[in-house]
């Protein structure tokens, strides 16, 4: 694994996150979001990984200020996937979380990505429901 600097609640930059969201999600360039500020309001704690200052790697913890939190928008530059980077990532937002007091985190997945968080990070698979909103 190259040396990749693990931050927490580093100040965002929307361009940047929006730019390597995209990337690793596969979607089409558009206007940054505000994640600065929406981080700010909603997440317990946020972190990026850093490869010479370049953002490459992110995931958020959402909570509900209690008990349960919630593991969010886990992303890796493609170029820089299956370095073990996610699960660094995943493992540090564990970390925070437990150091917050929470009981439980969250995390919803789609069945192609069970490997990585039940197999390398350890979630199991529990019954859940989803509404489309849009």
């Amino acid at each position: 694994m190259p040396t990749i600097e693990l931050v927490t609640r580093f100040p965002v930059n929307d361009e940047q996150l929006t730019a390597l969201h995209t990337e690793a999600f596969g979607g089409e360039p558009g206007p940054a979001r505000p994640w600065a500020e929406r981080l700010e309001r909603h997440a317990l704690t946020w972190i990026g990984a850093f490869d010479g200052g370049t953002l490459i790697g992110f995931v958020q913890v959402a909570w509900d200020g209690g008990d349960h939190a919630f593991l969010l928008d886990t992303a890796v530059a493609p170029a820089h996937q299956r370095l073990g980077i996610g699960r660094s990532l995943v493992e540090a937002a564990v970390g925070e979380t437990r150091k917050a007091g929470c009981e439980w985190l969250h995390v919803d997945f789609e069945p192609h990505l069970t490997g990585f968080y039940r197999d390398q990070c350890g979630f199991r698979a529990t019954p859940a429901g989803l509404i489309r909103l849009s």
